[in-house]
């Protein structure tokens, strides 16, 4: 727990350099309650990290209800990390001035890697994503659907304070930090499972055995038009060997039928990582 906090507020840390150090020097917001916050700290004179510790209260209590009270706290030490944070680098010296492109792929890639390791480590540094998950349960939309909505609203107002070209690289900013994120919580490695129907069943489950140290499960499987049935292999890899168990397939049977899934997350079993042959 002590090792998670500590990560969650290196995560605010980081998060608020970007800001105060790249985004907000150049004119570039952040979305969610941090660029709502950035708006008010412009247009009022108020510390940024006031404004960004008053708005999240309700989205705090939020988390508590809707998703638990580990969750509440954890978030808690981030966003006061991040509000303590961008209050004590207020006056640090701007890193990147005048190239548009690089403020908005740098300043996203900084606070997308500090928002990242917060939610890897159970919290969160922005209110607007824990209102996502409550409007979901209630409306027929899904949560990412739902967080682009409302930071369609966010970059309005942030127009209205840094111009249209800043709303338009604060949106850039947001989608990069938005890919970081991604990676920073699925890892790079990540998991796919390949599903395989394919007439040598039993040479693919061997090979790939021998070749990857991965397990394979068989369900039986008849296709519409031949009623034919067959043995459809499912096998979950990692991406670092995602080539290789395509040149398998190749080599054993190209005219295999294979379909591919993302992997959220693999828990159990004996998935640890193999050497590759």
């Amino acid at each position: 727990m002590i090792v998670r906090g500590m990560m969650i507020i290196i995560g605010g840390f980081i998060t608020a350099y970007g800001l105060e150090a790249v985004l907000i020097p150049n004119s570039v917001s952040d979305g969610g309650v941090t660029g709502l916050s950035i708006v008010g700290s412009q247009l009022t004179g108020l510390p940024l990290g006031v404004l960004i510790a008053l708005l999240n209260i309700p989205f705090v209590y939020l988390g508590y209800k809707q998703i638990g009270k580990s969750f509440a706290v954890y978030s808690i030490i981030g966003i006061v990390s991040l509000a303590v944070s961008t209050s004590l680098m207020h006056h640090i010296p701007t890193i990147i001035e005048g190239d548009t492109l690089l403020i908005t792929v740098v300043g996203g890639i900084i606070i997308g890697f500090g928002m990242g390791l917060a939610l890897r480590n159970g919290g969160a540094l922005d209110g607007i994503d824990m209102l996502a998950v409550l409007l979901s349960r209630k409306l027929p939309f899904g949560t990412s659907d739902l967080i682009l909505f409302l930071n369609m609203f966010v970059f309005i107002i942030v127009s209205t304070v840094f111009g249209l070209q800043g709303a338009i690289l604060s949106a850039i900013a947001y989608f990069i930090a938005s890919k970081v994120i991604h990676i920073v919580e699925e890892g790079l490695s990540g998991s796919k499972t390949f599903n395989i129907i394919t007439d040598e069943p039993e040479q693919m489950v061997k090979t790939i055995y021998e070749r990857l140290g991965r397990g394979a499960t068989y369900k039986t499987v008849q296709g519409s038009y031949s009623k034919e049935s067959y043995r459809e292999i499912s096998c979950v890899i990692n991406r670092l060997e995602e080539s290789k168990i395509k040149e398998i397939i190749q080599e054993i049977d190209p005219k295999a039928f294979v379909t591919v899934y993302d992997v959220a997350e693999v828990r159990g079993g004996n998935f640890t990582k193999h050497d590759v042959y």
